[in-house]
Order: structure tokens, then sequence, then C-alpha cells
């Protein structure tokens, strides 16, 4: 530890001897390179700052009435807008106006060189602001330009700052107005492909008329219904024939039993039967009107409705008709009655043949009418089959309908979203038109710079300090290396090995003394200028920053 402790004091007293030794080539170039460094920096000019806060203010009317149709972000919406205002042109303009950057000559040239448009870009500083608890989203921006005097740069920051607000008015009512000029094309080019399938829809109802699903199941269960109505009538006329069928055969069966049966007197059989017959044949009559009224009926029924006019007068014929065939047939039964009518119908056989052939002829229509009827009846089923198979073939045309419908009622849907959201777009775009919408507000205009804001004086004065100091203690670090001179006693000691045996000061005279202290005096009085000169100029540098 002795050992080690002599050392380090014996390596202090060396580097103390060397940096008195060589005072000098540590302080000049120190002084030297800080003054040096600490005049250039008063000789670059002085640079100010001009700054401007910019707000985005949100619309006046709530989004609740009026969605914005413009959905850019702050950031997007300060690129597109910065394209276009620091542009060549508009900064050219603002150069020429201000006759800002001139052309520099001499030494100046070198360290002021460039387009004049990129040293303004350079000049100019846009920063977004964030809004407070909210880290992601920015709510306004600063505009800042940086110039050589104080009013220059409010000047400049000025002109620069009111194209920001005036494109962006424009380029919001400018994109609202395409937002809103595309979606009417679209808007338009999906009216036309509407029209198109309301077309080819209205088409197919033309061609398969009475055949689409709808309209079919309606038709149907009406024509069914009128079938029904229709085989109703029928059925009952067959009945109707049917019943009289019976009553003609029975009466044919009776006059033939009369005629193989004997009885009676000649007149009395002659005269009941010429009463009897002229009933019969009058009833018969009234029979084969009904069935022609019945027949005429139900073709009207087929081709009208009950309330149709001939409808009406032919059921008042019918009924008519009907109510004289029963007063007939009630005479017929007075006047044949019991054991008379036998005696009729014996004397019909006797005398008669004729009252036997017009049964015979009522009969055989009588059986034409039933056939008739049953051939009708068998139509109406026949129809109604027929209108029954419709149905199956109805999911065909159901498909092709709806193949068809559903490109009309997607156009028609994809319509009512575009002309809603049209209107929507028509409603932001007049709100961006009364600049009611988004739009940059100036908070703060641009301000007067009271402080330059370079150069830094004072961290050119350090650096020329520090710089100084590297510089001064390398020459020195040189200095010794290459000094091979003998000073003390360990120096000499590494070059002859022999031991030393005595020392001899050195001795001065008074006059090298006086001197030697004058010296020291001087070279104390230097030391403590150029400290103070740093300390003055470190202070001022930095008051005057």
């Amino acid at each position: 530890m002795p050992d080690e402790l002599d050392q380090m004091i014996s390596s202090l007293e060396n580097y103390g001897a060397i940096a008195h030794r060589r005072r000098w080539w540590i302080l000049i170039p120190v002084f030297l390179t800080w003054a040096a460094v600490w005049g250039l920096s008063w000789l670059l000019p002085s640079t100010y700052q001009s700054e401007a806060l910019i707000l985005l203010e949100q619309q006046n009317v709530p989004n609740l009435y009026v969605v914005p149709n413009v959905s850019a972000s702050i950031q997007d919406r300060l690129q597109a807008i910065s394209q276009q205002v620091l542009s060549r042109t508009r900064l050219q303009a603002i150069v020429d106006r201000f006759h800002l950057y001139p052309q520099t000559h001499g030494l100046r040239t070198l360290l002021d060189s460039g387009d004049p448009i990129d040293k303004m870009r350079r000049d100019i500083e846009i920063e977004l602001v964030q809004a407070p608890g909210h880290p992601d989203e920015f709510t306004a921006f600063k505009m800042r330009y940086t110039a050589r005097s104080p009013e220059l740069a409010q000047q400049v920051n000025g002109e620069l700052m009111s194209p920001f607000v005036k494109e962006n008015v424009q380029a919001q009512q400018q994109l609202s107005e395409d937002t809103t000029s595309f979606l009417e094309n679209q808007l338009a080019a999906t009216r036309t492909r509407m029209e198109e399938q309301e077309a080819k829809v209205a088409a197919f109802k033309a061609k398969h008329l009475g055949e689409i699903p709808s309209q079919l199941e309606m038709n149907v269960q009406q024509i069914l219904g009128g079938i029904q109505v229709q085989l109703q009538n029928s059925h009952q006329a067959l009945e109707s024939a049917r019943q009289q069928k019976i009553e003609l055969e029975s009466q044919l069966r009776q006059y033939r039993l009369a005629q193989q049966s004997p009885g009676g007197s000649g007149d009395g059989k002659a005269t009941t039967g010429g009463t009897a017959d002229s009933t019969m044949a009058s009833v018969n009559a009234l029979d084969k009107e009904l069935m022609d009224l019945r027949v005429r009926l139900q073709d009207l029924q087929e081709r009208y409705t009950d309330d149709y006019p001939d409808v009406l007068e032919l059921k008042d014929k019918i009924h008519t008709k009907e109510k004289q065939k029963q007063f007939a047939e009630n005479e017929v039964a007075a006047n044949l009655g019991g054991r008379k009518m036998a005696n009729a119908m014996g004397e019909m056989q006797d005398g008669s043949s004729i009252s036997l052939m017009q049964l015979e002829n009522q009969l055989k229509a009588n059986q034409r009418e039933i056939e008739n009827y049953q051939k009708h009846e068998n139509d109406l089923e026949s129809r109604a089959s027929a209108y029954l198979a419709r149905l199956n073939v109805a999911p065909e045309a159901e498909q092709e309908l709806a193949a068809i419908s559903r490109g009309y009622e997607e156009s028609k849907a994809n319509y009512n979203s575009l002309l809603q959201k049209q209107m929507q777009s028509q409603l932001a775009t007049s709100l961006e038109q009364r600049q009611a919408g988004e739009q940059f507000r100036i908070l703060d205009p641009p301000s007067l710079p009271k402080k330059h804001i370079g150069p830094n004086r004072f961290k050119f004065s350090l650096d020329g300090l520090v710089l100084g100091i590297l510089l001064g203690l390398g020459i020195v670090a040189i200095l010794e290396l290459t000094d091979i001179r003998i000073r003390h006693e360990k120096d000499f000691k590494a070059l002859v090995p022999s031991l030393v045996l005595i020392k001899i000061p050195r001795l001065s005279t008074t006059t090298e003394e006086t001197a030697h202290a004058m010296v020291r005096w001087l070279d104390i009085s230097a030391v403590m200028i150029m400290i103070t000169l740093i300390v003055i100029g470190n202070f001022y540098a930095f008051f005057k920053r």
C-alpha cells in the first residue's frame, strides 16, 4: 500500500509538473478555440420562430340529425392540405413577396446554399396536438415558421396559416360534393337496373297471366267455386230429370197395363181420355220447356253472375213454368184419381195410341236430357281436374318468377339504401356549404416572437471550450511524447545504470529571481484574464440566447 500510494503521488506530481510546464500550450489553444467558436456564433444570424394554434372545430349540428359524409382524420386532412399549401407554386409566391432567402455571395455561399423552396419547407413545422386524456386523438395542430426577424416570421406564418383554413373549407366542401355526386350517379345506375328488373317482372307476369302462383291460387279458387256451383245446379237438374224419368216410366207402365186390362164404357173412356191426354200433353210440354230453360240458365251462369238481368229473367220464367207444371200435375191427379185413373188408362189403351207415343217420345227426350246433364257434369269435373293439374305446373313458374323477383328486390333494396345515403349526403353537403360542418378555426394567431431560437450561442461557447481543452491536451501529449530531455533522477537512472551520488541545486541571482517573479505574475494575470473572458463570454451567451 505505501508503494502504490507513493506511485500515485508521484504520477500526480508528474502530471502537475507537465501542466505547469506546458501551461501555455494548454491555455492558449483553449482560449483561442473558445474565442473562435464564440465569435463565430455571433456571426451567425439569429432566427425567430412564430407559432399559431389551429383548432379542429366540430360541426354545429349534432351527428344525430346530420351524419358527416367525409370521415377523413385530421392527419389525412392535414397531409392533403399540406400538399396543396406547401406546393412549390404557393411557396414561390410567398418567397417572392417577402424576398426570402436572398442569394449569398462569397464564403457565405458555402454555408447557405440550396433551393429556397427546400429551405422554406425546412423552416416550416406542423405539429399535431393531442386531445387531453385521449392520446390517440388529435383535435388541433400548431403551425410554426422560422425567420431571421420576429416580424418576418409572424407575417410569413400568417400567410401560411390562412390557406390552411381556406383550403380545408374548400377541400371539405369538395369532398362532400364529390361524395354526393358519386351517390347520385350510383343511385341513377341502380334506378336503371331496378327499372330493367321491374320491366322483366312485368313482362313475365303479362306472359304468364293467370299462371303466377298468387294469381293462380286466387283464380283457381274462384273458378273451382264457379264450377262447384255449376255442378250443384247440374246435379239438381239431373236429379229432377231422373225424377221425371221415373214418373214417365211409371205413366208408361200404367198406359201399357191399361191397354192390357178390359173395362169401362166407351163414352166415359173417350171423355176422360181426352181430358187426361190434353193435361198430360201440357205437362210434357212444360217439362220440355223447363229443360230448355234450365240448359240456357246453366250456360248463362257459366258466363255471368247470378245478378245478371238475363239470369234473373230466366230464373223467373223457370219459377213460373214450375208453378204451371205443378198446377197441371195436380189437375192430372184430380182427373185420374183412383179407379177413374185406371179406367182412363184403359180407355187410353183402347183408343189413344197417340198418347202412348207421346210418353215414349218424352221418355226418350228425358233420356237425352239426362245424358246431356251427365255429359255436362263430366265436362265440369274435367275442367276442375285441369285447373287442379295447373297447380302442379305452378312451382316451375314460381321458381322463374322468384329468380327474376330476387334481382328486382335486391335492386330495390340497394336503391332504397342509396337513396337514404344520398339524402344524408345532401344534408351534409348543404351543411358544409353553410360552413356549419367540421372546420379549422384559428385559436391562437401567429405570435410575434420575443426571443430568438437559434443559434444557441451558449452551447456554441461550451462546445468551443471543450474543443479547446481537447486540442490543448492533444498538443501537450504530442510534445511530451516527442521531448527526450532528462528532468528527473529516474529518467537518468533509466538511461545510465549508475547511482547518483550528489545533486547540485539551481543557483539564481537577484536579477533572475526578480525577473522570474515578474514572469510569474504576468502568467497569473494572463491566466486570470483568459478565464475571466471565458466566464464573461459564457454568461453573456447564456443570457442572450
